[in-house]
């Protein structure tokens, strides 16, 4: 259980929760695949490879290294596709898509932490232009994304700007901490993967939600509570006439600070070198 509403005269709180079979039953940039097909941004070999990559994300999880080798693909697929063509795609067809995959439990959660005074974060590894428009969806504060180069174009160049993807996530929350003074022994976070352990050990509270085995076992061996996410349901189906509310202060993190940046693309180019030598 949750404990009770804030005391506002001690330093704030969030909570953080990571994305993608945390809140959602299956991988938010993955799920939009078909949408682009259909809008002429990819063609139907890279529509049949991201479904299968769906498949093997929902079946047992990627590892690291599949994760890897997933995001070099997408970071390569996007070069050249137009940003505000595909921020339309999304948005056309987000709730058709991600509605349905919103696990109901999470949104429980959710509400209880909003209920507390507190704030929630999203932080995913997935694309700014797919988990903004998600975040708003499901009320959240803040997000946290993974950003891609865009050129004077208006599309993507296939370089990655920042990588929201292990310690990164880690830095991002306590960059956010300081600037909004959060209080992270008492903050809240949820995730499904051991990537995600540096953001669980960032905080007080942290949470396994449908977890890989490298986390179960880190979850066990920590004391963390294990969380069964397995009911999704659409948002209106939950609450009858359900609008989600606008939340001013939603915020995404388009300019996290120089040493975040830095360290994640740092950490990324190191893991890619030493596959490249493995």
């Amino acid at each position: 259980m949750l404990k009770g509403v804030e005391n506002h005269s001690l330093p704030r709180t969030a909570a953080f929760f990571d994305l993608d079979k945390t809140v959602i039953a299956k991988s938010s940039t993955l799920t939009f695949s078909k949408s682009f097909y259909q809008g002429g941004l990819i063609n139907r070999r890279a529509a049949l490879r991201t479904a299968y990559a769906q498949f093997v994300f929902l079946v047992g999880g990627m590892d690291h290294d599949q994760m890897e080798r997933t995001r070099e693909y997408l970071s390569a697929m996007v070069r050249g596709w137009n940003v505000q063509q595909v921020k339309e795609i999304v948005a056309e067809t987000l709730h058709d898509l991600i509605d349905p995959l919103i696990y109901d439990e999470a949104a429980s959660l959710i509400e209880e932490h909003h209920t507390a005074g507190r704030d929630v974060v999203i932080v995913s590894t997935s694309g700014a232009e797919v988990v903004e428009p998600i975040g708003e969806l499901l009320g959240a504060d803040r997000v946290v994304a993974t950003r891609m180069v865009v050129g004077e174009d208006g599309c993507f160049t296939g370089e990655v700007e920042y990588y929201a993807y292990g310690p990164t996530k880690a830095e991002a929350v306590r960059e956010l901490a300081e600037s909004e003074g959060y209080d992270l022994s008492r903050c809240y976070a949820y995730s499904d993967s051991a990537t995600d352990l540096p953001m669980l050990e960032a905080v007080g509270h942290a949470h396994a939600v449908n977890p890989d085995r490298a986390l179960r076992r880190e979850a066990v061996a920590r004391g963390w509570p294990i969380l069964d996410f397995n009911r999704p349901v659409r948002l209106k189906q939950r609450i009858p006439g359900f609008a989600v509310p606008p939340r001013p202060a939603l915020v995404a993190m388009a300019a996290v600070g120089a040493a975040a940046a830095t360290a994640g693309l740092v950490w990324y180019a190191s893991r890619r070198r030493a596959a490249a030598t493995a």
